[in-house]
């Protein structure tokens, strides 16, 4: 029996817009579902998935009930939408009320995204110099992990204690030393963000670790599981069997970690938190103090030659007494005691004896602090109190130059000695990272001794630093572009000299901009949000869509804030640009119409037509091809018009692409050899290779598959070069079909698709699954390409893209006929007819063709490859 949905007796469901944050969104769920009667989530979960099927959503992404109960919990990290949406909609399906819904989450879905950016290693970090103490702990660790090898049931190793008792180093020690041993299959190590000082940098997402740990195991975007329960199910599976060492870093709690558990024997699990994580299964809890006295004189008599006593032979008993025998403090006194010359032991400890009883400091770490700081000089401890106030998780030369008005070669000094003093960690060769602590010590002092003016400031020109070199990076990659043009903010930077340097730079401090883009955003820079997110867009459009919607919400978040109309304009045009490369039609129109309205209203043509080339791609992708035809066109209009070059031949080689769709090959050629003048002219090679790749294809359909060759060639070595993935990953798709058509076998299709699934681009994963069922047919190959159709008529059903829905039953039909069954091609053919002819594409003629070779009518037409086969990128 089902519950019928709700009246509400006549009381206003409640209002998500005051929500601004997780809990608050669950709070106003339970409000709701009270409102509605008090379903059950089993009723709710049903209410989802009957809606689900109804859209032919596959089973695979229908909602399960803990996923469903779980968006009523406080205490989540992470937002996810779309089944926020479907719940509302099962409880109150009122358009306006589910309209609500969704701006309310658009706002508190920045609080999730902070805490989804998450960096995962398949390596060890770098083992501490000088590694001392422990010994009965590390032996400890040594003999549990190689325990693993003994398939006797999981391992799970939890270090505890106390911010500084140095927890990581000696999990890193350890783990090094066995993998020295005998090397474990792979290694997985995240820094969980337990504890981070700052509210920007929360715990991180154990969904988001998940995803990361996937990827790095092999699995593509696209067959990463969206809920947490699948995800830790899909990689408990992948580990099983394996010998795999999972390093958990700074965990918040037995809840952020129980997901990352492999849950595996041969898969040991080394944790570290401060606090007690006895709640995991299979835990055993190593505790970790502070050193003994012994431990801590080891310490301190490391680095160097030894130091004189001086009168007191106790001396170094009474520094590690002052550094409360803790491991952190004790590395930064160490660290002073060898900068300092002339200096006894002595004189050191009546030093800090002084210090202890002037300041009246009772906590180690923070008189370690204070006497490794008040040592420094002072342009050094400026510089230390500063770069406490950079947002990302760590930073070069160059960035902390910006931010403290520097040179970078002396910017570069003072880190170097910063981190031979302990207050410095080095994330890899030329980047650096501050312990939380040490973050959060500095940041105190910043407050304390810089005025609020000078700390903005400092942030302002490392935020103009980040905006005008990003501009110069792409402005290297990408010298024509139909976005707005990347503006520098009137900051001069040394460009970068080629194109592997700028996108060695952006590949290097995208997780940086990330995390300025929020920070500017919510702390009163909108224009700095802004100006990076049109300045990335085409970067990121070539292939990171996650980072790209991060970054885009924010600028349209901050431009809105701004009362900037025309920011929040290209902003929200980048988000429908970004939703439609992930086959999410629906979110990108509704972002498109936000901005062609925005663009309207400011009077910018060429961003009204930026618009239009956007939604002529969706109804292209819709197999909407006369729409999408229209929609280019009158793009072309506005870009001739405003003289903008660069858009124009946008607007001509997407004018190509659908006419070759709708078989007028002869002026598709035209418009898009057109386009590729004026690419070449602007220098664009972006731009150059998709035409090339769009030439490509055309001549594939005409059956000139020499001069394909060479156009696909030229364009895949041109995207390689720049690194653009999304690029890359169409025209090896081009390639596999070319290949296919002349009766050769190869990978291409296969490597597209990897790409594919590695960018979550859905339309293209459908197209390459098509590739190659298509390939597989051709080899005799019938039953793989049964399954790859199939997998590709999953996608092309949820996206709906009928272009490829069309291919997939067409290629269905030839499968069906190949096995001898043809009751069921006849019916793939005439689905597949129907979709065509719908879709006023010529391919319509030869399903007929094939139809009638079914009754009996027409030729055998079974051995010819359709022109279907054909993808345009």
């Amino acid at each position: 029996m089902t519950e019928s949905l709700p009246s509400g007796g006549g009381v206003a469901p409640p209002d998500p817009g005051p929500a601004d944050s997780l809990d608050d969104v669950a709070q106003r769920l339970r409000m709701l579902k009270v409102w509605a009667g008090d379903p059950s989530y089993d009723t709710i979960k049903s209410r989802i998935n009957a809606a689900g099927k109804a859209t032919g959503r596959p089973g695979g992404l229908l909602a399960r009930r803990t996923t469903v109960a779980d968006c009523f919990r406080d205490g989540r990290r992470r937002l996810n939408t779309d089944l926020v949406i479907a719940i509302v909609e099962a409880m109150h399906p009122d358009v306006g009320y589910v309209a609500q819904w969704r701006q309310a989450l658009r706002v508190v879905g920045g609080e999730a995204r902070a805490a989804s950016q998450v960096r995962v290693q398949d390596d060890l970090p770098q083992d501490l110099p000088g590694f001392v103490g422990r010994t009965a702990v590390v032996n400890r660790l040594r003999r549990e992990l190689h325990r693993s090898d003994l398939d006797d049931g999981p391992v799970v190793l939890a270090i505890q204690g106390m911010a500084g008792v140095g927890k990581t180093h000696l999990a890193i020690h350890a783990a090094r030393a066995v993998h020295r041993r005998k090397p474990f299959d792979r290694i997985l190590f995240v820094n969980l963000r337990g504890f981070h000082p700052d509210p920007g940098q929360p715990p991180a997402d154990p969904a988001s670790v998940l995803e990361g740990f996937l990827r790095l195991l092999g699995v593509a975007g696209q067959q990463i599981p969206y809920d947490l329960p699948a995800r830790a199910a899909a990689y408990r599976r992948i580990l099983a069997g394996t010998h795999t060492l999972v390093v958990l870093d700074n965990a918040s709690d037995a809840e952020q970690a129980r997901p990352l558990l492999p849950d595996t024997p041969g898969c040991p699990v080394l944790i570290t938190s401060r606090r007690d994580l006895g709640d995991l299964p299979h835990a055993t809890r190593l505790t970790v103090g502070l050193f003994t006295p012994d431990e801590s004189a080891a310490l301190l008599a490391g680095g160097g030659p030894p130091l004189p006593a001086g009168p007191d032979p106790n001396a170094v008993a009474r520094i590690a007494q002052r550094c409360g025998h803790l491991p952190l403090a004790l590395g930064l006194v160490n660290a002073h005691l060898r900068s300092t010359s002339g200096w006894t032991l002595t004189d050191h400890a009546d030093r800090l004896d002084e210090r202890h009883h002037q300041r009246r400091l009772d906590v180690s770490v923070e008189l370690a602090f204070d006497l490794s700081y008040r040592e420094l000089p002072t342009e050094r401890r400026r510089l230390l109190r500063f770069v406490a106030a950079h947002p990302g998780d760590d930073f070069d030369a160059r960035a902390v130059a910006a931010l403290t008005g520097v040179r970078p070669s002396d910017a570069e000094i003072h880190l170097r000695h910063l981190h031979r003093d302990h207050l410095l960690q080095q994330a890899v060769p030329g980047r650096y990272a501050l312990h939380d602590l040490i973050r959060a010590y500095a940041a105190a002092r910043c407050g304390d001794e810089d005025p609020p003016p000078e700390r903005r400031a400092a942030l302002t020109r490392l935020f103009d630093y980040y905006a005008a070199t990003t501009a110069a990076a792409v402005g290297v990659l990408y010298p024509a572009g139909s976005h707005r043009e990347p503006s520098s903010g009137g900051v001069r930077v040394a460009a970068p000299l080629d194109a592997d340097t700028a996108r060695g730079w952006l590949d290097t401090e995208r997780p940086a901009l990330v995390a300025v883009a929020a920070h500017t955003a919510a702390h009163g820079w909108p224009s700095h949000t802004t100006r990076l997110s049109a300045s990335l867009f085409p970067y990121l459009h070539g292939g990171y869509p996650t980072d790209a919607l991060a970054i885009h919400e924010h600028a349209r978040t901050a431009a809105r804030g701004a009362g900037d109309s025309a920011g929040q304009a290209h902003a929200s045009t980048s988000l429908g640009a970004t939703y439609a490369q992930l086959g999410r039609y629906g979110p990108a129109t509704e972002h498109l119409q936000q901005g062609r309205s925005l663009f309207r209203r400011v009077g910018d043509q060429v961003g009204e037509a930026r618009v239009l080339v956007n939604l002529g791609v969706i109804e292209s992708q819709l197999g909407r091809n006369r729409s999408a035809a229209a929609s280019y066109g009158r793009a072309l209009t506005l870009f001739r018009q405003a003289g903008h070059q660069a858009g124009e031949a946008h607007a001509l080689n997407n004018l190509g692409e659908v006419e070759a769709q709708l078989g007028q090959y002869g002026l598709a050629a035209k418009h898009v050899q057109r386009s590729l003048i004026l690419f070449q002219r602007l220098g664009g090679r972006t731009g150059e290779a998709w035409t090339l790749n769009t030439l490509g294809d055309i001549e594939i359909r005409l059956g000139r598959h020499r001069a394909a060759g060479i156009h696909l060639e030229r364009a895949l070595a041109v995207y390689r070069q720049l690194g653009n993935h999304t690029g890359t990953a169409w025209t090896l798709n081009s390639l596999g079909t070319l290949h296919t058509r002349l009766g050769q076998t190869s990978r291409h299709h296969q490597q597209s698709l990897d790409i594919f699934r590695e960018t979550g681009e859905r339309y293209g994963e459908a197209s390459a699954l098509n590739g190659i069922a298509e390939a597989a047919r051709v080899t005799g190959n019938v039953a793989d390409a049964l399954a790859h159709h199939g997998a590709a008529h999953a996608i092309v059903v949820e996206i709906g893209a009928y272009h490829e829905h069309a291919r997939t039953h067409a290629g269905l039909g030839h499968a069906h006929r190949a096995l001898g069954a043809p009751t069921s091609a006849r019916a793939h053919f005439q689905r597949a007819l129907t979709l065509y002819a719908d879709l006023d594409m010529p391919e319509a003629e030869e399903i007929r063709a094939h139809l009638s070779a079914l009754d009996g009518d027409g030729p055998d037409l079974t051995g010819q490859l359709l022109v279907s086969t054909v993808s345009c990128g």
